[in-house]
């Protein structure tokens, strides 16, 4: 299972049901606040304040374009660009009022967008020159699991599965109740032909169980680092193993080094911190 062959890029439906519901979060019944201002035409800028890869710019664009149908953005940098402190991301240019009831909104979606984008692209830049890829995992921002998927696309990583229905992973309580990983393992692809199977094993032993069903990945759990080499040795290449479960940056390349095809990283949406960004009235500072 590639994952990394769908969501190319942002579904633009997905986006703007997205922006509707943070805005109506935001704002509510109204935005008080900009009530106070007269609503002219304005200028903006969005400045970065730390070294970050960027992305969420369609989420970033379509806040102002539904707040403002008229207002442009003028971007300074790519989607995906890794960009130093002191950049400027973007210009702005809209109503007064639609620029600072959307500024939150926005910037809260690029600045969550660029942390796993940003957090991805150093894991993937820590395993450079093996052959492991490094994946996501579904420990994501409930309602944001389409967009941190991107994210971690636009740094470089790829997809686990998207959810509980398009793919199967068989653990140690589904393989318990049906008596074997074989059995375990017959059983789910009765009830779902064609949907891609993983099955995670805790020992060799269960290494070449799983190796003899021949399923789409083995997740191999708690391996030492002598077990991780031997099953790459076993599975030889028939059967893509992936490791998962609290790796940090400093262990990844290591990890990498066994020959495992792929690392799971639940903290590439989970324990993101934002990036630090601001949006500012006027234009950017001459040079």
């Amino acid at each position: 299972m590639r994952a990394d062959t769908v969501l190319q890029v942002p579904d633009p439906d997905r986006v703007a049901a997205d922006v509707a519901r943070a805005l109506a979060e935001d704002i509510g019944s109204g935005d008080v606040t900009a009530d106070l201002l007269p609503d002219v035409a304005a200028n903006a800028y969005v400045l970065c304040k730390q070294a970050a890869r960027i992305a969420g710019r369609p989420w970033f664009d379509a806040v102002f374009h539904a707040l403002d149908g008229n207002a442009s953005i003028s971007w300074q940098v790519d989607e995906g660009a890794p960009v130093p402190a002191g950049t400027v991301l973007c210009r702005l240019h809209g109503r007064s009022r639609a620029l600072l009831s959307g500024e939150r909104t926005a910037l809260n979606f690029l600045q969550t967008l660029s942390a796993t984008a940003t957090v991805t692209a150093a894991f993937v830049d820590a395993v450079r020159g093996t052959a492991t890829r490094i994946l996501d995992t579904r420990k994501t921002l409930p309602g944001l699991r389409m967009a941190q998927k991107y994210a971690v696309r636009v740094g470089g990583g790829d997809n686990h599965r998207l959810g509980l229905h398009d793919a199967m992973m068989l653990k140690e309580n589904h393989i318990l109740a049906a008596g074997s990983i074989a059995a375990a393992v017959q059983r789910a692809c009765a009830l779902h032909p064609g949907v891609p199977l993983i099955v995670e094993v805790e020992t060799l032993a269960e290494l070449d169980q799983a190796l003899d069903t021949q399923p789409e990945r083995i997740l191999v759990d708690e391996f030492s680092m002598d077990d991780l080499r031997e099953a790459v040795r076993r599975a030889a290449g028939r059967t893509p193993l992936e490791v998962s479960g609290g790796v940090g940056i400093e262990r990844v390349r290591e990890l990498a080094q066994t020959g495992v095809d792929c690392i799971s990283i639940g903290a590439l949406t989970k324990n993101v911190q934002a990036v630090d960004l601001s949006m500012r009235f006027g234009l950017p500072p001459a040079g």
